[in-house]
């Protein structure tokens, strides 16, 4: 009977490289095949461990598809596979789940390896509330699936974490502001265990305004405080705004009605008001 392979999932340093753990290292050395998303800079890490890998292939958005039918052959012969990500831990905000899924179908064990995250590192150092939390990935670039996660954003009752590129951190930290309004609090936490590491606390209006006389460079991760307890009057509006969203996705007044019990807490009376509402307006 053949046996069956191992995928690990393996963590690596999202800066400093000390950040390793000999978990990590050991798995990486033991590997048939090392998954990347980036081979170059993962040749940096594994020379500086002194790592000879067997094999090295690069696995991102384009091939993903194609590895992870190779993959998938190599698993069923019994070989070890690690994934790692360019930075951090694999799948979060990068390619990963569908080879998961696969090794999963084959009877693969699939293994994490835990180490630096971007995103926990972010939260426990912002001085926000830490839990519960939501972490949000990337927001949407544009287009009916950013206007929802906004409004999500506007009545989330605790903290959000979301990655945001250098070049984009400004125009999104102005167009929070005025979505969620300017005095809503944010943490922005840059160059996370490198040299140039940097925490800017301040409300979204103070933020951005440091951000557009500094330019940011570097990895960025974005902690959002937690929305104000809101008047009555607020979260009738919210909830009216949330039913308009599924509206224009085509929901049916019934859907509606359940969406609002269930992400504002109306009574059904009450909720079925505002879907009738908004669907009449259309």
């Amino acid at each position: 009977m053949t046996r069956i392979g191992t995928l690990y999932l393996i963590s690596t340093p999202i800066g400093h490289l000390g950040d390793m753990t000999h978990r990590a290292e050991q798995s990486l050395r033991e590997s048939d095949i090392i998954l990347a998303e980036d081979t170059r800079r993962t040749r940096v890490l594994l020379a500086h461990y002194a790592i000879e890998p067997r094999s090295l292939k690069s696995f991102h958005k384009h091939n993903e598809a194609a590895r992870t039918s190779e993959t998938r052959v190599a698993l069923e012969a019994g070989q070890t596979v690690s994934l790692v990500a360019d930075s951090g831990t694999p799948l979060i905000s990068d390619p990963g789940l569908r080879l998961v899924r696969a090794a999963i179908e084959v009877g693969a064990r699939v293994v994490p390896v835990p180490g630096p995250s971007a995103a926990l590192a972010a939260l426990v150092g912002s001085g926000l509330d830490v839990q519960p939390f939501t972490f949000f990935g990337f927001l949407p670039r544009s287009g009916r699936r950013r206007r929802e996660t906004l409004a999500q954003l506007a009545t989330l009752r605790h903290t959000a974490v979301l990655f945001e590129s250098p070049q984009r951190l400004v125009g999104t930290l102005e167009e929070l502001a005025g979505q969620l309004g300017p005095e809503r609090g944010v943490v922005v936490a840059r160059e996370l265990t490198k040299i140039h590491e940097e925490f800017v606390r301040g409300t979204l209006r103070e933020v951005a305004a440091y951000y557009n006389e500094h330019t940011p460079l570097g990895e960025v991760v974005v902690c959002l405080a937690a929305a104000p307890e809101a008047s009555a009057e607020e979260l009738e509006d919210a909830a009216r705004a949330d039913a308009r969203v599924l509206a224009e996705r085509g929901a049916t007044s019934k859907e509606i009605v359940r969406a609002l019990r269930e992400r504002h807490g109306l009574e059904r009376n009450r909720a079925y008001a505002i879907a009738l509402e908004v669907t009449q307006e259309g």
